[in-house]
């Protein structure tokens, strides 16, 4: 007996469709672990980020201390205007001429530390500072095997250089933001713009991890 077409009311008693029962899919286990959670993953970038920016403040505080003394004179106009009840915006003095310098220094500098940061640490282990403190680990789509430097710059380059187009219409914040939004919305590996450039995935690593497993930090 042939089934009834898929959608056709059945009556009491009639013989269930094979059709109609498809089993789950099982969610993907890339090289037996599991897919890293959103949550430990927005952890581990925040840690990240509070540590890129701890770097900065130690490495670039002489040219951010400097950056100040150049704008001073403007900062303290600014602030005797408004106490004094003045128009603030009209002929403000000019911060000194090496601001627009110091400016460019500070960003060079702050980009190559988060690429310091990132890039070897991801290509040699998979895991920065705060991947390992939440116990996730950035591997290859096809091998348990590490990223290697090429590949791990290929992941930062689509998180890193966006950020050149700052004072573009904010094009890189919103490429960056687009990039860090995509996991919660990607299907089943919940990878980042980043991850799908580089053939990665993030996943757990287990509690029984050793050096020598799939999930091993290395």
């Amino acid at each position: 007996m042939a089934p009834p077409p898929p959608g056709t009311q059945l009556p009491p008693g009639y013989p269930y469709p094979p059709y109609a029962y498809r089993p789950p899919v099982p969610p993907p286990r890339p090289h037996g672990l599991r897919i890293a959670s959103l949550g430990p993953r927005v952890v581990a970038r925040l840690i990240d980020v509070g540590m890129v920016l701890l770097l900065n403040a130690v490495v670039n505080g002489w040219f951010i201390f400097r950056l100040y003394q150049e704008y001073e004179p403007l900062i303290q106009e600014w602030n005797r205007r408004l106490e004094a009840r003045e128009p603030v915006l009209q002929n403000l003095p000019q911060p000194g001429g090496q601001a627009d310098a110091l400016q460019v220094v500070i960003f060079i500098i702050g980009v190559a530390l988060w690429f310091a940061y990132e890039v070897p640490s991801t290509a040699n282990s998979g895991q920065t500072l705060g991947k390992r403190i939440m116990r996730i680990r950035v591997m290859p789509m096809e091998s348990p095997k590490q990223l290697g430097f090429g590949r791990s710059l290929r992941r930062w380059n689509l998180m890193g250089l966006p950020t050149f187009l700052w004072s573009c219409f904010c094009i890189g914040f919103i490429l960056q933001l687009v990039d860090c939004i995509f996991p919660f919305f990607d299907r089943p590996l919940y990878q980042a713009l980043h991850d799908k450039s580089a053939q990665t995935v993030v996943v757990e690593v287990p509690q029984t991890a050793t050096a020598d497993a799939p999930g091993g930090t290395q």
